[in-house]
């Protein structure tokens, strides 16, 4: 009996693929699968992948398609492949993305490893205090219309083999399932939610972008995390003229710069600039404008620097509004504080990054919010902020680490 397999697929990669998915999460895909579910039977499920990955004839099923609301209103689609196939876009990422990290230019960030959103805002602050200009991108849609032909000629200039352009290709074409149960054909585009999209995307991009700019443009450096990009110009001329180039240049690779999102910034440092509306941008939930700072010697200057951005920001407060602190007075503080500490944290090591000061009248609102769940729980303190607010204040100065946000010295006072 013959049993040997058309392609030579490790076993213990799809053991790893399997562990990296575990890691992440996520939710089930059009099989209603979730990753315990899927441990059930967890040997077998691992086995039947492999065997028809190694034989050829896996194909992907459907992605569910979700909307998630945007900071600006809009909607994005969110396509959740199923565990399986998320296991098996793993495997191909395994297999593939060494090859193309020795690839990529440094001045790429997004979902690559040992590399982070930080280093890209770190370096886009950094050149701002050199160049006086700067052009913010933002393609269109472009997760959703990146084109397959342009895309497999990329990946088959890195890789011959023969799986991973058949999985690839497949999975590109993977049709769609809507939330009203529609299923839709696709004939470009990467879903969004995809383990494989990014590496795809940030190759797509190498050539589309990186590649082009250091050919072309390697006076006018960029960082470029995915699709969000900062290109940095000595003078508005220089930006204008190489807006239109860029636009130009990704026309010709099938794609589209938004027309009113895409701007052009001045973004110089000190005392004596120019007078100029377009004084900031945003990039990856920061915003980069003149702000006030102090410099070792004592003396204050204008330094273009980033901080939380207002869409950031909201989106905080509005997460702290869902909560409903004061609807939950059968919760004690410790409860309250086990059950918020990972989201603050997580905020303030993302946002407190740089000038965390920003940060703080987002705390000091927690604060009200807290004080406001004690006037609920305790009779004694219902209808008296100042003596709920001391109440708190207490049990601050007595418990400093008991919130992320007391441990920074964000803490009640009376009057809250």
């Amino acid at each position: 009996m013959n049993t040997a397999k058309s392609f030579d697929i490790s076993k213990h990669i799809v053991w790893e693929a399997y562990l990296c998915v575990k890691r992440n999460k996520g939710a089930a895909g059009v099989d209603d699968v979730s990753i315990a579910e899927f441990e059930e039977n967890l040997k077998d499920n691992l086995y039947t992948l492999w065997n028809r990955m190694s034989s050829g004839t896996y194909f992907p099923p459907p992605v569910r398609m979700v909307e998630i609301p945007k900071k600006d209103g809009g909607k994005r689609q969110l396509g959740i492949p199923t565990v399986t196939d998320r296991i098996a876009q793993m495997v191909a990422k395994i297999y593939l993305e060494p090859k193309l990290e020795l690839l990529f230019y440094e001045d790429s960030y997004g979902y690559r490893p040992n590399k982070s959103a930080h280093d890209a805002i770190g370096k886009a602050r950094e050149r701002c205090w050199q160049y006086q200009w700067v052009i913010d991108l933002d393609i269109q849609a472009f997760f959703d219309n990146l084109d397959h032909d342009l895309l497999m000629r990329a990946i088959r200039k890195h890789t011959q083999c023969k799986w991973l352009l058949l999985y690839i290709e497949r999975w590109l074409k993977a049709s769609i399932k809507l939330a009203d149960g529609q299923i839709q054909e696709r004939i470009k585009g990467t879903p969004q939610g995809g383990v494989v999209s990014p590496l795809l995307a940030n190759l797509f991009l190498h050539y589309a972008f990186d590649a082009w700019m250091q050919r072309e443009y390697r006076n006018n450096p960029y960082e470029r995390y995915a699709d969000d990009i900062i290109v940095h110009c000595k003078t508005e001329a220089e930006a204008n003229a190489l807006k239109v180039a860029i636009e130009r240049r990704l026309e010709n690779c099938k794609l589209r710069l938004h027309p009113n999102k895409t701007q052009i910034m001045y973004c110089k440092s000190g005392n004596q600039v120019k007078e100029c509306a377009n004084r900031y941008f945003d990039f990856l939930g920061y915003t980069f404008r003149p702000r006030m700072v102090k410099s070792k010697e004592g003396r204050f200057f204008t330094s273009f620097s980033p901080a939380i951005s207002k869409k950031a920001s909201n989106a905080i407060r509005q997460s702290m509004k869902e909560w409903k602190l004061q609807s939950q007075p059968y919760k004690s503080i410790n409860d309250i504080a086990n059950w918020i500490n990972p989201k603050l944290r997580g905020w303030y090591n993302y946002y407190g990054k740089y000038h965390k000061t920003a940060m703080y009248p987002i705390f000091s609102l927690l604060n009200q919010k807290l004080a406001k769940w004690a006037r609920g729980k305790y009779k004694k303190l219902k209808g008296h902020p100042t003596r709920a607010g001391h109440w708190l204040g207490k049990i601050a100065k007595r418990e400093s680490n008991l919130f992320v946000h007391w441990q920074l010295g964000i803490r009640p006072s009376a009057g809250q």
